[in-house]
């Protein structure tokens, strides 16, 4: 597990770090090969610092509770009347923030970079149920695709949503299930380590078990996606959307939300 700790995702990180922006934070790394002779060991040197911060962090808090242990603490009850949603995710979820992400609405973001559906599936008590949401969005995959810290089978993949959905259920917390982004080659290589034919396939199974389990599919892929690659102009590294696709993506979560609230 450590070993796969160090394996980066092109343009996002997979693992999660310390630091300044908490666990979850890209790993940066730097290249001694592009440094100059005098700075070479001093490079070397924080590289190893980093390496370290990243073995700590997965040994001690492998799921990433400390990530928002402190903000769920600090989050009263939701208001009479109040539809709050928590978007659960990985790096497409996190990364969604800021002024874009549905100013006035009372929907809180708990992505974490670089998670797969078993680290999500560690944390769900505390950052979904305790927060007692109408809706939970689950956005989850591309790291399982990855094969980042697990094995990454559709079955294994499966077993995690599955849990997760009926652990929402069983606390009367309505479920979308969102779809696997696209990825594409356009800035570096993502397809050979993120299939689109597995990905294709985890998305089937998403949608079908949507229609189980009545819970809402989400599909994300077909908006983002021309002849199953992600659009170029839509995103920001070939796996992660830029700002327009996360305003493509912002009205289908609120009409899914608006469906599973109507349930």
């Amino acid at each position: 597990m450590v070993a796969a700790a160090m394996i980066v995702g092109g343009g996002t990180a997979s693992a999660q770090s310390t630091g300044p922006s908490g666990p979850g934070s890209p790993v940066v790394r730097s290249d001694p090969g592009l440094t100059d002779p005098g700075s070479s060991s001093s490079s070397q040197a924080e590289a190893a610092e980093q390496k370290l911060a990243v073995y700590k962090q997965l040994l001690t808090d492998w799921a990433g509770l400390t990530r928002y242990g402190s903000e769920n603490s600090e989050l009263g009850a939701p208001r009479p009347g109040e539809n709050r949603v928590v978007f659960f995710g990985d790096d497409a979820t996190e990364l969604w923030s800021g002024e874009g992400f549905f100013p006035g609405k009372p929907y809180l973001n708990r992505g974490i970079r670089g998670q797969n559906s078993g680290q999500m599936l560690v944390r769900f008590r505390q950052d979904v149920i305790g927060l007692k949401p109408k809706v939970v969005v689950i956005h989850a995959g591309t790291n399982d695709l990855a094969r980042l810290l697990g094995p990454g089978t559709r079955g294994t993949f499966a077993d995690n949503v599955m849990s997760m959905t009926e652990l929402a259920k069983a606390n009367g917390i309505a479920v979308v299930l969102a779809s696997l982004l696209p990825v594409c080659d356009c800035f570096s290589d993502q397809t050979s380590r993120r299939s689109p034919v597995r990905l294709g396939d985890f998305n089937e199974w998403l949608q079908e078990y949507a229609k189980t389990s009545s819970s809402v599919y989400l599909d994300y892929f077909t908006a983002l996606a021309e002849a199953r690659s992600f659009r170029q102009e839509l995103t920001a590294d070939g796996v992660v959307p830029n700002a327009k696709g996360y305003a493509l993506m912002a009205p289908l979560a609120e009409a899914a939300i608006a469906k599973a609230l109507r349930k």
